[in-house]
């Protein structure tokens, strides 16, 4: 329903129609869901339990917490489970947004959306 199977050197014009229609699509339910979108919250944790972080949409920090046995860590190692909790918790924002878009727009699925897309450009340069 949301791909695009044409040759990006030979675009007719019910393509650009469609993609145009699918946009509108697009931008009408971004527009119904903002305050959905708004309250995605991701959440990351460590392994070990001593690092979790929260972000927003936006992939900003919104929280780190540290256990009791995080501080046993070298620098380098809070470093790095501090990074790795935060990355963990992007990846969950973009889980949750994708499961939000899925249930939305039944057929559209972002990943395949995003890898298409980038085949095109790939095919055009």
């Amino acid at each position: 329903m949301y791909q695009h199977n044409f040759d990006p050197a030979d675009i007719r014009e019910q393509d650009l129609e469609e993609v145009a229609r699918q946009q509108e699509q697009l931008e009408a339910w971004l527009d119904a869901a903002q305050e959905d979108l708004e309250k995605i919250v991701g959440t990351g944790e460590r392994a070990s339990g001593q690092v979790k972080a929260s972000v927003d949409l936006n992939g900003q920090v919104l929280d780190v917490t540290y256990g009791p046995r995080a501080l046993r860590l070298s620098s380098h190692e809070l470093a790095e489970e501090t990074l790795a909790a935060v990355s963990e918790a992007c990846a969950d924002v973009e889980r949750r947004l994708s499961d939000l878009m899925r249930a939305a727009m039944p057929g559209y699925d972002p990943a395949e959306a995003t890898a298409h897309f980038e085949r095109m450009l790939n095919d055009w340069r």
